[in-house]
């Protein structure tokens, strides 16, 4: 008789599921801003429902329920993120400028700039022109595709180049205006 009962709650998580995946998965990307984020968010909380299924199909509103633990999983998401930026923030911070001769002014205003663009446009522009990472090894270290680099990249900057009021703002990340690694830029 347990079997029966086991089938029923399966068979009832399975209908939920398909009824309302596509909707926690938009809620999750709405909460976030992140597409590629919403579906693993989306997939977690159904797993979590699945753990809890009988207080869940027990529950007066267990959409209500769904959307809720959808909210916690993306607010914790959200909070990660943040804390990993201030850790980021922090470390540019601290560090030591080693480059020879470095033109201050330029430096300040490239990481200035640089700290107005979103985080994944700073990170981008960072990785591809200051770093000189391929576009392939830079969505690798982001976690993206190549062609939200590529976007993200030309987007990030165009916004440079408008906050800089140049065109010149890759040659002036590639010169040496931000710190990368100690070397002033590309490694040299």
């Amino acid at each position: 008789m347990g079997t029966l009962v086991d089938d029923d709650a399966a068979a009832e998580f399975h209908a939920f599921f398909e009824r309302h995946y596509a909707e926690l998965a938009r809620l999750a990307h709405l909460l976030t801003g992140e597409a590629d984020a919403a579906d693993d968010l989306a997939a977690d909380a159904l797993f979590a429902l699945w753990h809890r299924w009988d207080r869940v199909r027990a529950a007066d509103r267990p959409t209500a329920y769904a959307r809720g633990v959808v909210a916690n999983l993306a607010r914790t998401r959200i909070r990660a993120a943040v804390r990993e930026r201030r850790r980021m923030t922090l470390f540019w911070s601290q560090r030591e400028d080693r480059t020879e001769n470095p033109d201050v002014p330029g430096t300040v205003d490239v990481q200035e700039a640089l700290r107005r663009l979103p985080f994944r446009k700073r990170a981008c522009v960072v990785l591809r022109h200051a770093f000189d990472l391929s576009e392939k090894d830079t969505a690798l270290a982001l976690g993206v595709s190549v062609g939200t680099v590529k976007s993200q990249t030309s987007k990030g900057m165009a916004e440079l180049k408008r906050l800089l009021g140049t065109d010149e703002a890759a040659v002036r990340m590639r010169a040496g205006a931000l710190p990368a690694g100690g070397t002033g830029g590309r490694g040299r």
